[in-house]
């Protein structure tokens, strides 16, 4: 199986895996139907929230004490791609946006996008 694991503090938080395996898991565990998918919102009506003082970030990191290398183990990249983005070489997509603001707490990570 392909899976990765997505931790916090330390401990594994969540599973993800590719949707034909998932499909097969729960046709194993005798599920026959999978959650209903809700229908992506259309780009356009929800633009992509960009964390808040993203080129602020090391910033951000270095005031909570974090160091680069336990945030980007974290946030599930390395050290030297978060320092491309702490330099603003790189944008990071949503999904690493996201977990950068929950992990520096900073507010609106729960936004859908």
């Amino acid at each position: 199986m392909d899976i990765q694991i997505i931790a916090r503090d330390g401990e594994p938080e969540y599973a993800v895996l590719p949707w034909v395996q998932y499909q097969a898991l729960l046709k194993a565990a005798g599920i026959n139907e999978a959650p209903q998918q809700r229908a992506p919102a259309p780009a356009a009506a929800t633009p992509d929230p960009i964390l808040p003082g993203l080129d602020q970030l090391r910033s951000l990191r270095e005031g909570k004490g974090i160091a680069i290398e336990a945030l980007a183990r974290t946030v599930g990249i390395s050290p030297s791609y978060l320092a491309m983005i702490e330099s603003g070489e790189r944008q990071p997509d949503a999904a690493i946006r996201r977990s950068l603001a929950w992990e520096l707490t900073v507010p609106g990570w729960r936004d859908e996008s």
